[in-house]
């Protein structure tokens, strides 16, 4: 199948930074296993593929290396990115079809904004086997109905020195483990080079997180924007503001702009093209 692929970093305007989706233009839809196999092969976060639809919507599906996803938040970022570089959307808005229902994105200056939906995490007593891989004692403990586990710390500090047993942690049978606390004393290291502030504009963020799902072939996710479906409310509430800025401190590192509504989330991020190529299959 001949088509054109690009690797696009999400959640920075700076190459190199943010999260690495690979965005394959398909005319239409394709098998399953193929598109699997080009995940795995691509060996990045997600691949995303995306096909025209009648009425001017897209078709838009994630795959990791492993699984197919049901919400992709950087990938979707990247997608968008994508057809507006192309000129395949000339509107400030784009439409895409998905797993997780109709997706909006919009261009807002060099910025663009996902409406995503919102996913509250409920707060359980976390299982032994997570609080050993993490090495951890959260002060918050929620699961979301989409398998996502978050954990709550004081201290962003031990957030950006987690060092967690992947192995162990990929036994625990969830999508992904999200691990966020309030900006403290170390966000000043990282605004010092800049890492985490994409253009430069951006003075303080409210918290920091990583995301780690090596279950579904991702030991830890640069920067995840479904994760900020549940970041944003619990922060939203904890905070007592609906607008917030997180910060992934990840080894590439990314910002998210979030605006957090009763039943969506809206959230902003930037994107840069470092590759494109044609399939030679």
């Amino acid at each position: 199948m001949s088509a054109v692929l690009h690797i696009v970093d999400a959640f920075t305007a700076v190459p190199f930074r943010g999260n690495p989706a690979a965005v394959c233009r398909l005319d239409g839809s394709a098998e399953a296993r193929w598109m699997q196999d080009l995940a795995a092969e691509m060996n990045l976060s997600e691949t995303a593929y995306v096909w025209p639809l009648e009425g001017g919507r897209w078709s838009l599906r994630w795959f990791t290396p492993k699984v197919e996803v049901e919400l992709c938040g950087h990938a979707t970022l990247a997608s968008a990115h994508t057809l507006w570089r192309l000129g395949e959307v000339t509107g400030d808005e784009v439409v895409f079809a998905s797993r997780s229902g109709d997706l909006r994105a919009r261009r807002r200056g060099d910025w663009i904004e996902l409406d995503f939906p919102r996913r509250d995490a409920l707060g359980i007593d976390p299982p032994q086997a997570l609080l050993e891989a993490l090495g951890v004692m959260p002060s918050f403990a929620g699961r979301t109905s989409e398998d996502d586990y978050l954990l709550v710390l004081e201290d962003e500090e031990v957030v950006r020195s987690l060092r967690p047993d992947l192995a162990l942690l990929a036994e625990v049978p969830a999508r992904g483990v999200i691990v966020t606390a309030p900006a403290g004393a170390a966000s000043e290291m990282a605004r010092s080079d800049r890492r985490g502030d994409p253009d430069g504009t951006e003075a303080v963020w409210d918290f920091v997180s990583r995301f780690f799902a090596p279950a579904v072939g991702v030991p830890e996710d640069p920067v995840t924007g479904s994760a900020h479906c549940t970041l944003g409310p619990y922060w939203a509430r904890r905070l007592r503001k609906e607008q917030l800025i997180g910060y992934q401190a990840s080894p590439r590192g990314g910002l998210v702009r979030l605006d957090v509504g009763l039943e969506r989330v809206l959230m902003g991020g930037q994107a840069v093209t470092v590759l494109e190529g044609t399939l030679a299959i």
